[in-house]
């Protein structure tokens, strides 16, 4: 019996993940927009067999936001360049379904899968900065639960226009002249609550039938929605207890909606600093807490606080209580983790702020160290592999240099890249085209 392997997703940042990350020496500074440092990280990242890539995104900034926020490269451009620099290695970017049109949210992503020839994901968000509406004419944010009830039916319409088109409808005959066997390309003719759309799409069906659709709700309805919809779902535990629970819960939920547990695939957020030897990546580790100041940390917490003012709270106190009792509209699930952490060891604001705003210490080491860590929590169901994040911005390389080797000589990770599309390379079926579910 083949041993099952993990997968492996990497998340793409420019200058790091952290709020303070770019502050470090051999940070590039303009990698933002440099499209060559993408590419080059990339094209590692594929020679280290990762089975995706994947772009966050937020459509709201102010020039007090984090580093990381104020300026980005929209995602689907970007992947779009990536897909012609690459040819195995997934490529997956967020679209808020929110401020976004079904009609466009599917061209742009069976754009990419064919560009790519298979390899598009879509990770699908409802936004939850307070303000994001005002760049799209609207006040305010909506509501949390009226967000992704609308996301129920923005990602019915996209499925269902990525499925206007048959597999076989372009026939491209030059000898009959028939370009398009027009029986085989149909109107959708959606009309819902939210939204309304006639289709088709002016664009053939994706070659993975659906690109694959990324998730990471963590409120209440937040899980039903990614239980409900999504191929894979990230989660950021802090406790390797806290992922069991949330993979099992997770599966159990996907059961009940009638989907098969092992067709949706759970990706815990780690950081890993990783070097030869545990000392180095120690010293690696030492240096990135070094550029955090309190105030980055206390930024940091107030975007998973739901836009909380920490200004004037003593950070050795106790954590405020207004941040639970106020109305979040925004990250639901991260408000209910820091709650329940709060409660469960009476943390003071400073506490919580090392814990949420500096980088989790808990994968650093040897490749040895770090393999250890994660095949004890791939062995013991907490997740079905990881979304890997640079412990420091540019280590990419000793990420596939030194921990992915490990990972192969336990057996835990491929050697080489199998099937044509990332549907193929994660496991997961090409759906059947509602048109002609029997083809």
């Amino acid at each position: 019996m083949t041993k099952k392997k993990m997968r492996l997703g990497f998340l793409l940042e420019g200058q790091g993940y952290a709020w303070s990350d770019w502050r470090h020496p051999k940070v590039q500074s303009n990698a933002m927009y440099d499209f060559e440092y993408f590419r080059h990280q990339v094209q590692t990242l594929e020679r280290g067999l990762f089975d995706f890539v994947f772009i966050a995104d937020n459509i709201y900034t102010t020039a007090n936001a984090a580093p990381i926020a104020v300026s980005r490269l929209e995602p689907t451009s970007l992947l779009s360049g990536l897909a012609a620099a690459t040819k195995h290695i997934g490529l997956a970017g967020t679209v808020s379904c929110t401020y976004s049109e079904p009609f466009n949210v599917a061209r742009f992503f069976a754009s990419l899968d064919h560009i790519s020839r298979g390899r598009a994901a879509w990770n699908v968000v409802t936004s939850y900065l307070p303000d994001s509406g005002t760049n799209f004419g609207q006040k305010g944010l909506p509501d949390h639960d009226l967000r992704y009830r609308r996301a129920d039916e923005h990602l019915a319409v996209v499925r269902g226009l990525w499925d206007t088109w048959e597999d076989d409808a372009m026939v491209q005959d030059k000898a009959r002249g028939v370009f398009l066997d027009k029986a085989k390309v149909h109107e959708l003719n959606y009309v819902g609550e939210y939204y309304q759309c006639k289709g088709p799409i002016n664009i053939a069906r994706p070659p993975q039938g659906h690109p694959i659709i990324f998730q990471a709700g963590d409120s209440e309805v937040g899980r039903n929605f990614a239980a409900r919809h999504a191929d894979g779902i990230f989660s950021t535990p802090f406790m390797v207890e806290e992922a069991r629970d949330y993979y099992n819960e997770i599966k159990s939920r996907a059961a009940g909606f009638g989907r098969d547990p092992s067709k949706i695939l759970i990706f815990p957020n780690i950081r890993v600093f990783v070097a030869p030897t545990r000392e180095e990546a120690q010293e690696k580790y030492r240096e990135r807490v070094e550029l955090i100041g309190i105030e980055d940390g206390l930024a940091r917490l107030s975007k998973f606080c739901d836009g909380f003012n920490f200004a004037g709270h003593d950070v050795d106190a106790a954590f405020p209580e207004a941040v639970f009792r106020r109305q979040t509209r925004g990250l639901q699930g991260h408000v209910k983790k820091i709650e329940k952490m709060v409660r469960a060891e009476n943390l003071t604001l400073r506490q919580v702020v090392q814990r949420i705003g500096w980088p989790s210490n808990r994968f650093v080491g040897s490749a040895q160290d770090i393999a250890d860590l994660m095949q004890e929590w791939f062995e013991t169901g907490a997740g079905d592999g990881f979304m890997v994040v640079d412990g420091r911005p540019g280590d990419y390389g000793d990420i596939v240099d030194l921990l992915v080797p490990e990972l192969q000589r336990r057996g835990l990770f491929r050697t080489a890249y199998e099937g044509k599309t990332l549907r193929d390379r994660l496991g997961l079926d090409r759906p059947a085209n509602i048109r002609n579910p029997g083809a």
